[in-house]
């Protein structure tokens, strides 16, 4: 059993921020003092310790019992909540102390990647690349750790230059890629029987998306089949498997799905498969890959009912939220223009 007291305070929503934090007590208080002037806005201090000095998450009054209470486990545990309560434009603030009340809290920010901001408080910058590696980091050991067994993973040295354990492995993106090419077929075959005709859920690819898809035309789903076919490339070329718009991130969520129903359910062709690859004890973790290979997981609400017009919210909600392309329409913008995919490299032959 584990307790964490979470208090969230977003900047743009706040009259005073600075107010509503001291209410909060504790750590709250303490970071209300030391972040802000007496006028409630950022110190010069706070706003060139971190990037985007806004809102922030601070966690504090932690109570674990054994035998959980360990800085690895309570690390994995604030990495959760940090990836479920902020994005990218947070500054999550941690206690910085030697007592026992507050020590693993300590431990778990220093884990990840938490710096030093005052002899109270520690801070992780969301908005560097380092705090995401170190939880990935922490992750992949304790998955480690649960799944092969071997030494504890918490008292081993912590290597800042560790790299993290490579979840697609050839065995993985193989099974993968047959994963992503059956979804992709199937697609083309729904392109061609539902033309402009409106879905509903079923077990087809077109059916098993959210429903504000299911509308969508002919041409909006040859660019979903062909995000199929993308990925799909991409496993077999070698290259990083990486969602590159909405659309890639849905066809990467089915994929990895459906890969881990041919795991289960049809060993036979996944041992065909994999037959010849190199074995590696990361080999079919589709929970890693569910993990590690998308930058956020904000599609997936789109499945959710009691959210429904979410992805019709106007710009600047989505942006103080983290969230982009949401609307199906949208689905096929890349995230990055430099990454964008060639915009010349046409469809499959039908």
């Amino acid at each position: 059993m584990a307790r964490l007291r979470a208090v969230r305070g977003q900047y743009w929503k706040a009259h005073n921020l600075h107010a509503r934090l001291a209410d909060e007590q504790g750590l709250a208080a303490a970071a209300a003092e030391q972040l802000f002037d007496t006028e409630g806005q950022f110190l010069p201090a706070y706003e060139e310790f971190v990037d985007l000095p806004g809102s922030l998450l601070i966690l504090d009054n932690l109570h674990i019992g054994e035998p959980w209470a360990d800085p690895w486990i309570v690390a994995a545990m604030v990495a959760s909540i940090i990836d479920r309560l902020s994005d990218n434009q947070y500054a999550v603030i941690l206690p910085r102390t030697s007592e026992e009340a507050g020590a693993l809290l300590t431990e778990a920010g220093v884990l990840l990647a938490a710096e030093p901001f005052s002899d109270e408080l520690l801070i992780i910058d969301t908005s560097l690349a380092a705090p995401e590696e170190a939880a990935q980091r922490v992750s992949a050991r304790l998955r480690s750790h649960a799944r092969y067994g071997g030494s504890d993973p918490w008292t081993e040295d912590w290597d800042e230059d560790e790299e993290v354990e490579e979840v697609l492995t050839a065995r993985t993106r193989a099974v993968l890629h047959l994963a992503l090419k059956e979804l992709a077929d199937e697609a083309w075959m729904e392109v061609s029987t539902l033309g402009d005709q409106p879905a509903q859920r079923s077990s087809s690819v077109v059916g098993s998306m959210p429903r504000v898809t299911w509308r969508q035309d002919t041409s909006w789903r040859r660019q979903m089949a062909r995000a199929f076919d993308d990925l799909a490339a991409d496993c077999t070329a070698g290259a990083a498997v990486e969602p590159r718009s909405t659309g890639e991130e849905m066809a990467l969520h089915l994929g990895i799905a459906r890969a881990h129903n041919l795991t289960l359910n049809r060993p036979r062709l996944v041992a065909d498969t994999v037959a010849g690859l190199p074995e590696e004890r990361g080999d079919l973790d589709w929970d890693a890959c569910s993990s590690d290979l998308f930058e956020d997981h904000d599609v997936l609400m789109l499945f959710d009912d009691s959210l429904d017009g979410i992805e019709d919210a106007e710009g600047d909600v989505h942006q103080a939220l983290g969230m982009v392309n949401l609307a199906p329409l949208d689905w096929f913008t890349a995230f990055y223009p430099d990454r964008a995919r060639d915009p010349d490299r046409g469809f499959r032959q039908q």
